[in-house]
């Protein structure tokens, strides 16, 4: 039986010796005491075992999971099983958490008697943080979001983000949909599965989760396994067809942006993609659903601009977007609005 109050707080744990302290405490620290942390240590070869052990000895609110490594989708599953609170919530071991986020998190929900509650969060460096403000403040009233429009936000990903971590759950909403084990952007594959089962979502702006940002470069690190990303987008287009079919232009939208990128990261990483196999399957889906996506953007003049170039040849959009960063950086044309950026040491806006 789920224990009435009880927040459970789900940490998978791999190869993050230098940031665990930091995430561990900011949970142990939260002004809502009444926490259940698990550790889940994915079979890390550094001392994150020992150090999460270390906090099980300090504090009976701690457990602590060892396992052979499997992946950060297990690890979650492997964490859930251990539940015995009434919601949810989960940080990634390299991130941390505000000192009154699930506080914050609780009264909303129960304010709003809602299924889900999500932060807003910083995207954290070591010296900055950068705050999305392009929709709301920090200071608004929190956004309530009913099935349809959280699902149609979910699929635009500006305001509400697929990622499992940031917000808090009814634990029997979810404790029966597992992640996909053996695919990067496994939250691409669950989200909309939760989702479809809330009915009433709210949304609070004020920045709660801290979203770390390693110095490692997406294009250094990129790998073909990064286009499960796109596999999950087409999968979940077949699920929005079939349940939310008024969305399904917001979903092609999603998809062609998605290739878009991946194309253009697969140009960057020519020697993880020698043979070019994986960049004519993108350019051929691309031209095969283009009346399609020409449909779904056509109320957006950038994306179908870099649409019209990519049929015609994938170069014709490079050639383009680095035209466009150079006229930036130039300050020919105007910088699109961003985010905003914030100094760590002093806490004000960076203009």
């Amino acid at each position: 039986m789920l224990q009435e109050n009880r927040v459970s707080v789900i940490v998978p744990i791999y190869k993050v010796e230098k940031y665990l302290d930091r995430c561990i405490k900011s949970i142990l620290n939260q002004s809502y005491e009444n926490l259940e942390i698990i550790l889940v240590d994915d079979g890390s070869p550094d001392r994150c075992g020992k150090i999460a052990d270390h906090y099980k000895t300090t504090d009976s609110r701690v457990k602590v999971i060892h396992k052979e490594n499997g992946g950060l989708s297990e690890a979650r599953n492997y964490g859930m099983k251990e539940v015995t609170g009434e919601y949810v919530t989960y940080v990634d071991s390299d991130d941390w958490i505000d000192e009154k986020m699930i506080e914050t998190m609780m009264n909303t929900l129960n304010e709003y008697e809602a299924d889900s509650v999500q932060s807003s969060f910083y995207y954290a460096y070591e010296r900055h943080n950068l705050y999305d403000h392009r929709y709301y403040s920090r200071e608004d009233s929190p956004v309530i979001l009913n099935n349809q429009s959280l699902i149609r936000e979910l699929v635009i990903n500006e305001r509400i983000k697929s990622f499992a971590w940031g917000k808090l759950f009814k634990t029997k909403l979810i404790r029966d949909i597992p992640f996909r084990k053996g695919v990067l952007f496994e939250d691409v594959y669950w989200a909309h599965e939760v989702m479809r089962k809330v009915e009433k979502f709210v949304l609070i702006h004020d920045p709660l989760y801290n979203y770390f940002q390693r110095d490692d470069s997406i294009v250094a690190n990129y790998s073909l396994r990064n286009l499960d990303q796109i596999k999950g987008l087409k999968e979940r287009h077949v699920f929005i067809t079939e349940n939310y079919n008024n969305l399904t232009e917001e979903s092609h939208k999603a998809i062609l942006k998605s290739c878009l990128i991946h194309y253009k990261l697969l140009l960057l990483n020519r020697r993880k993609d020698k043979s070019g196999v994986h960049r004519k399957e993108v350019q051929q889906y691309i031209k095969k659903n283009y009346s399609r996506f020409k449909k779904a953007v056509k109320d957006d003049k950038e994306l179908t601009q870099q649409l019209t170039l990519f049929y015609y040849h994938p170069y014709m959009n490079l050639l383009y977007l680095g035209v466009k960063k150079g006229l930036r950086k130039t300050k020919l044309i105007a910088q699109p609005v961003g985010l905003q950026k914030i100094r760590k040491s002093e806490g004000v806006v960076i203009k």
